[in-house]
Order: C-alpha cells, then structure tokens, then sequence
C-alpha cells in the first residue's frame, strides 16, 4: 500500500498494532464461522484504510491515532472474548442503575462506546480546527455533535449487522439508546476537557 509506505514514521507503531490485532481477529473469526464479527473487521478494516489514506491531510495527532486503534482493539476483544460465560461486552462491571433485562448500567460495552466515542469527538475536533480557526467554545459544540454524529452511524451498522445474521447479539431498544448515552456522555468529557484545555 502506498499509503502505508509513505505514511510518517510517527503513526506505524499504532497501525501496525491495529493490523496485527485486525488479521488476528480476523483468522479468530473466520474459522469460528462468526459473519457478524467478520463484518464489523470489514468495516473496522474500512476505517483503517480511510485513516491511513487521508492522515497526510487530517494531520491528526498521535494520541488520536493511538486512541482509535485501541478503540477497534476493544470492540474485538468485547465481542471474541468469553467472560463468565458470555462475550465481554455483557459484563457487568457495577450495579449502578439495574432495571433488570438490558437496561443495566455499567456495562463494558457502555465503557467501551464512552471511550471510543470521547476519541471520536477529538478526532473531529483535531479535523474542524485544522480549517475553522479560532471557533472557541462553538467549534468544541460542533465537535462534539460531530461525535454524536458518528455514534449513529455505528448504531446503524449494528442494525445492519441485525438485519443481515438474525442471530446477533446486539441487543434491542435499550441497548441501543443507552448506546447512544454513553457516546454523548464521552462525547462531552472530551468536549468539557477541550473547553478547560484551551480556557
């Protein structure tokens, strides 16, 4: 890839690590049989591909790179590994508010979407601001719905993935919502920190 070969040396050490784990969950996958988690390493694979071929013009920093690789390492490990019996992201982790059925908070997936959607908001933060100078407490708002922004478009290629293998486990109408939650609630500690960072 041409890309990869002129890619600045700074960000090979995350998307080496993001291949590596990417081919890993790959063959892990494949030889389960599980089509759901192939298609989410489709769409993962997807975003790496978009990374690496527009860094050169969104320039984002190392710390966001890092953060959306460990974010796709996590969102494999949620779904590959078995943890009391049932894949990682059931875990419940505290009895914050138990409503019983789906509507139990935390969850690791509820942490996991907090995480990966607060790197989501910097992302778009680090990409508006390269071209909106000076936009102050507005531009961190935008950012910030930018995150959200990219939040649904998770919930709805899970609902692909619910359309396409009948037999996935991602849950029903609260964990959706609650999906949807816990990326606004990352989506504003990161837009909160931005506000104090540049105050």
């Amino acid at each position: 890839m041409d890309s990869l070969a002129t890619l600045d040396k700074k960000y090979l050490g995350p998307i080496l690590f993001a291949l590596t784990y990417v081919i890993a969950f790959a063959t892990y996958y494949f030889s389960k049989g599980d089509w759901e988690f192939l298609w989410y390493i489709a769409v993962l694979m997807f975003f790496l591909v978009l990374i690496i071929g527009t860094i050169k013009y969104t320039k984002l920093s190392l710390i966001s790179v890092w953060g959306l690789c460990i974010w796709g390492l996590l969102h494999m490990i949620g779904g590959g590994v078995i943890f009391s019996g049932d894949v990682l992201y059931a875990w419940k982790i505290l009895p914050v508010y138990d409503m019983g059925g789906e509507f139990f908070i935390l969850k690791f997936d509820q942490v996991v979407h907090t995480f990966g959607f607060a790197v989501a908001t910097l992302v778009m933060y680090e990409i508006i601001s390269s071209r909106w100078k000076n936009g102050g407490g507005f531009l961190i708002f935008v950012a910030i719905l930018s995150g959200m922004g990219l939040g649904v478009i998770n919930e709805i290629a899970e609902f692909i993935a619910v359309l396409a293998f009948p037999e996935t486990g991602v849950g029903g109408y609260y964990n959706t919502l609650l999906d949807l939650v816990f990326n606004t609630v990352g989506a504003g500690l990161v837009g909160i920190f931005l506000y104090l960072k540049n105050k």
